[in-house]
């Protein structure tokens, strides 16, 4: 039987910078945050709405990343 183990986790805010001239293409830029793998999704929605608040640019999408290791137990 596997066994999952998570190790990592990241809280990623995506913001709208603008369009690129030549082709009209949305440009974004990530902040990238490491949280605790226990970590709510409420807890970090409100956290990322805190922080959003605190930049220039438009918040356009929340993303958690979760880095785990698959073994045989």
């Amino acid at each position: 039987m596997a066994h999952e183990d998570m190790l990592t986790s990241q809280l990623r805010l995506v913001f709208y910078v603008g369009e690129d001239a030549m082709t009209g293409k949305p440009i974004y830029k990530t902040k990238a945050f490491n949280v605790h793998t226990d970590a709510t999704p409420e807890s970090l929605f409100t956290v990322s709405q805190a922080l959003a608040s605190l930049q220039q640019r438009p918040l356009f999408n929340v993303e958690r990343v979760d880095k785990s290791e698959i073994r045989q137990s």
